[in-house]
């Protein structure tokens, strides 16, 4: 058998198969509270080997866009278990992907109409997602941000542990910490958003020191075995900017490599862009980064991301390039990818106009074959 469609295991989580539903944000949880639709939504896209949810708050301070599901009310943690109930039931595992979106957030969001809060106050040439004053959602600029306190960082991390705890009570089979894409701590990570001069700015020991405590807080709350990372080395995604990633992400992945996490999910170029896109004066080398991972002791699954369709999935996993692939836009116009990927059948195309906020359209109507 091909090996994408082959088991895995990830950490404690045993997968069917070696495709990876990705994080999507669609904005359809009013009041950060995942509802029936949106159980509906997962329970179609449980032949996934792993669902990773679409980003979710562990505080609203880390929330950064209007209606998504959040994990810091206790009617979320309940709007939750439908969906990991449903998903069980069809045979699919599932992880919640938790989120602090730093900077990149909105006052009308923030708790009290507060600043968004940021490693450096440098703002966003960015977007978020509002809902105006008629009701209706839109993209607004993101807010000006301020500087995180020292004393502010411990209080975060507890949001982080308090998140990780909440998605186990809600049935979720472990989590992926966000540090990808231009939120928060890839906003700690990076040098275009770092300017701190304290013990979390500066070298690369320090820039990675905030995602190294996210992590072990996480992994102490609920188990290495059940804890992931994504991670972007080079995406400009929300303004972010890296001069040297190389070194910097291959000592990130040489620590994680000693934790015992249950995977790492790699997002390979530019996020939902070129697979090619560089930042700094050379290509990154991805290969390096996993042979780093691998060195350091790392076990976890190595997830490869970012513009991969059915053929480059099976070479990458053929050739142990990744250990399984993540998909995006394929699982939003395909409820039954994992399908059409072993029948080669042909795919679904997204419709664009309908990824952010509304309704059923463009979210549980998708055909599956047959």
């Amino acid at each position: 058998m091909t090996k994408l469609f082959e088991p895995a295991q990830a950490g404690d989580i045993a997968l069917a198969n070696r495709v990876v539903m990705a994080p999507l944000t669609r904005n359809r949880s009013p009041g950060a509270i995942p509802n029936n639709l949106n159980a509906t939504y997962y329970e179609q896209r449980a032949g996934a080997g792993l669902i990773v949810t679409e980003g979710t708050p562990v505080s609203q301070q880390g929330q950064g866009y209007a209606d998504v599901p959040g994990l810091y009310k206790q009617e979320a943690v309940e709007g939750w278990k439908q969906v990991t109930d449903v998903v069980h039931k069809a045979g699919g595992k599932i992880v919640a992907q938790i989120w602090h979106v730093g900077r990149i957030s909105h006052t009308s969001l923030q708790p009290h109409g507060g600043q968004p809060v940021a490693p450096s106050p440098i703002k966003a040439k960015s977007k978020t997602y509002i809902i105006n004053d008629d009701g209706t959602g839109g993209f607004a600029d993101t807010s000006e941000p301020r500087e995180i306190g020292l004393n502010e960082i411990p209080l975060i991390l507890d949001d982080f542990r308090t998140g990780a705890r909440a998605a186990l009570d809600a049935g979720f089979d472990g989590v992926e910490i966000h540090a990808a894409n231009g939120y928060l701590i890839d906003q700690f990570l990076k040098s275009g958003t770092n300017q701190r001069t304290d013990q979390y700015g500066g070298s690369i020991e320090n820039r990675a020191r905030f995602l190294l405590e996210v992590v072990d807080t996480v992994a102490k709350e609920i188990g290495a075995g059940r804890t992931g990372i994504r991670l972007s080395p080079v995406t400009p995604a929300n303004d972010i900017s890296e001069d040297n990633p190389q070194p910097l992400f291959e000592y990130v992945v040489k620590e994680l490599g000693s934790r015992g996490l249950a995977f790492i999910h790699v997002i390979e170029g530019a996020t939902g862009g070129p697979r090619d896109f560089k930042q700094g004066d050379k290509p990154f080398d991805y290969a390096a980064l996993k042979a780093a991972y691998t060195h350091a002791g790392g076990k976890g699954l190595w997830i490869a991301n970012n513009g991969y369709d059915r053929e480059s999935a099976i070479a990458a996993t053929e050739s142990g390039k990744a250990d399984a692939i993540a998909f995006g836009k394929a699982f939003i116009a395909n409820p039954d990818l994992v399908k059409r990927l072993k029948d080669d059948a042909p795919l679904n195309e997204p419709n664009q106009q309908t990824f952010y906020g509304g309704g059923a359209e463009g979210y549980t109507d998708y055909p599956a074959l047959g």
